[in-house]
């Protein structure tokens, strides 16, 4: 028999029994009276648990129908899947129905489908769907001090919020669970480690990087959502009309070492792969090496980094100038090796893109030069370097315009520099900026997604003069402000007379 969600159960047989006994023990009356009642259940030879049901249901006569595992507990749950949306409560109700849990992983295949079976799984898929339809880029699952319950927290637009409280005795079975989709060792519960594991979610591929960690009160772990995806147009990236124009120079140029700076998750991937969709012609050969290749796109030949074999960003870099390369992507320049192999390939015809992590766009050159690369070779290769933030946008559905007040002008003004403000040729006595609200497209918070702040220093004469004689990183600033750099904080202070966020969202992610 089969599950049919139409099928009413008989409530005159199930009257005196516990739905958590039916479900533990995998049978359950379907049909007929206390004169003859049918019997659902996954194993008939069991004749232990048959003189059990005989001495529960205490009818006359018996038929026994074959189900699925499956199948009962789809009938004791009295739907196929309970609605996202409605909470984790259902899930709880079956772990505890459940007591211990044994964590088992048949499926070896590459993507592993979500499967329904256990409770722990199905609390696992549930916290990956609902963070992935909120639009999460981590998921943190942390056990609690003690007995506390332990959380799961997620972290949407670069901020975390509370998901759920997980009872502490599911916390260990959680990570366990977490371990066998991602391949970690279960059994090693002293040591740090990472995997990765790919999941279809509502016939979306998703790949998550995961981290665990022990601590004091139990193994913690971290999944990264990779976002992966066709690469952003260059276009979206909502770079001023000035730093559109000159990454657009700066990428038509034939040679050259051109870099996007900021801290992990700043959007640097996203911004060089947009640079990379741009360029990207059938007479240009890409190569690029990235750990992870998250953003893919046609045309180019991407590279996974694998350092257990000692297959690294230097390692690559030396092939791809053996492979005849146009444009060269090299995922990060950690190291003296792999920068001033970047610098000698920009020099001798190749146009090289990379990624560091340096709070400035003038900090940058001053953190190359401390790394150990030639002045002379650095100054000449370089092009630009583009600095850059995420800063939470306001809400589109909810935000609403207000008049500042003197006082908060004058402060933005003052932030951006009163000789320079004059340059956005915007008219102080009819501004009206916009202001947070809340709603349910935004979960209440008043904003709803994120869009970059960048400066952009260019590789001028002057400037190359500069690093050629080593100089003060304030010099340096100096000269670049002249060079027409707008900083960050400016950048952000544009946009939010633009009306995409607020002050205080900008401080958030941009300090001087």
């Amino acid at each position: 028999m089969k599950y049919d969600p139409e099928h009413q159960l008989p409530t005159e047989l199930l009257e005196n029994i516990g739905i958590s006994y039916l479900r533990s023990n995998l049978w359950l009356p379907v049909a007929g009276t206390k004169e003859e009642a049918v019997i659902l259940i996954d194993d008939p030879s069991d004749y232990q648990r048959i003189m059990e049901i005989q001495g529960v249901v205490n009818a006359r006569n018996y038929v026994f129908r074959v189900g699925l595992r499956e199948h009962i507990l789809q009938f004791l749950r009295g739907d196929k899947e309970v609605d996202i949306e409605e909470g984790f409560d259902d899930v709880f109700s079956t772990l505890d129905d459940q007591g211990g849990i044994e964590v088992d992983d048949s499926d070896d295949e590459e993507d592993e489908a979500l499967a329904e079976t256990s409770g722990i799984i199905q609390l696992v898929n549930r916290i990956i769907t609902e963070s992935d339809r909120i639009g999460a880029s981590d998921i943190h699952i942390e056990p609690g001090k003690d007995n506390a319950p332990g959380g799961v927290r997620i972290r949407v637009d670069g901020i975390c919020r509370e998901l759920l409280k997980i009872p502490k005795e599911h916390c260990a079975a959680l990570i366990a669970r977490i371990k066998v989709i991602s391949r970690l060792n279960i059994a090693e519960k002293r040591l740090p480690q990472d995997g990765k594991c790919k999941l279809k979610v509502r016939g979306k591929k998703l790949e998550l990087r995961v981290a665990t960690v022990p601590t004091v009160q139990g193994e913690s772990a971290v999944l990264r959502i990779l976002a992966a995806g066709s690469a952003l147009p260059l276009d979206k990236l909502n770079l001023s009309p000035a730093n559109h124009e000159r990454v657009v120079e700066m990428s038509a140029h034939p040679h050259g070492l051109f870099l996007v700076v900021g801290p992990t998750g700043s959007g640097k991937t996203t911004t060089l792969h947009a640079v990379l969709g741009y360029i990207n012609k059938p007479e240009r050969k890409i190569w690029t090496a990235e750990d992870p290749v998250e953003i893919t796109q046609p045309g180019l030949q991407q590279v996974q980094m694998l350092p257990k074999i000692d297959f690294t960003f230097a390692t690559a870099m030396w092939a791809f100038l053996r492979a005849d390369p146009d444009v060269i992507l090299i995922g990060e320049m950690r190291d003296h090796e792999t920068a001033s192999i970047g610098v000698e390939a920009s020099l001798t015809g190749h146009l090289v893109l990379s990624t560091l992590h340096t709070n400035s766009a003038p900090e940058t050159i001053t953190r190359l030069l401390d790394l150990g690369l030639d002045p002379v070779n650095f100054s000449d290769a370089l092009l630009g370097v583009l600095a850059q933030r995420l800063m939470r946008t306001l809400c589109s559905k909810c935000k609403q315009p207000y008049k500042p007040d003197q006082k908060e002008l004058d402060h933005l003004i003052d932030a951006y520099g009163r000789e320079q403000f004059e340059e956005l040729k915007i008219d102080t006595k009819t501004v009206e900026l916009m202001g947070p609200v809340g709603c349910t497209d935004c979960g209440n918070t008043g904003y709803k997604g994120r869009t970059g702040i960048h400066e952009l220093l260019r590789g001028t004469i002057e400037l190359q003069a500069m690093i050629y004689k080593k100089a003060e990183l304030s010099e340096i600033r100096k000269q670049a402000l002249k060079d027409g750099m707008r900083t960050m904080k400016q950048d952000g202070i544009h946009k939010i007379f633009l009306g995409l966020s607020d002050y205080k969202q900008l401080l958030r992610v941009v300090s001087e």
